[in-house]
C-alpha cells in the first residue's frame, strides 16, 4: 500500500483546500472520477504526463483511508 501521506498535499489556496496530487493542481477526487469513468492508469498517465502510477495509487489509498462506511 503507498503511503499517500507523502503524495497528497492540501493547501488552503489551492482547489479550494481539496487534497491535490504532489501540490499540483490535479484532485483525488479528480483521479477517482477519471476512474470511475472507465479510464484506465496508463490512460491517465498519457493524458496527464505529470501524474505517475503512484500518484493514482495514492489516491485510492487515501480515499480509502477517509471513507466512513
Amino acid at each position: 500500500m503507498v503511503d499517500y501521506r507523502k503524495i497528497i498535499t492540501i493547501e488552503a489556496g489551492k482547489r479550494g483546500g481539496k487534497p491535490c496530487i504532489r501540490g499540483m493542481r490535479i484532485t483525488v477526487y479528480d483521479i477517482l472520477n477519471w476512474l470511475a469513468s472507465g479510464m484506465s492508469t496508463e490512460k491517465i498517465i498519457e493524458d496527464y504526463p505529470d501524474l505517475q502510477a503512484e500518484d493514482i495509487f495514492a489516491a485510492l489509498s487515501f480515499a480509502a483511508s477517509n471513507e466512513k462506511f
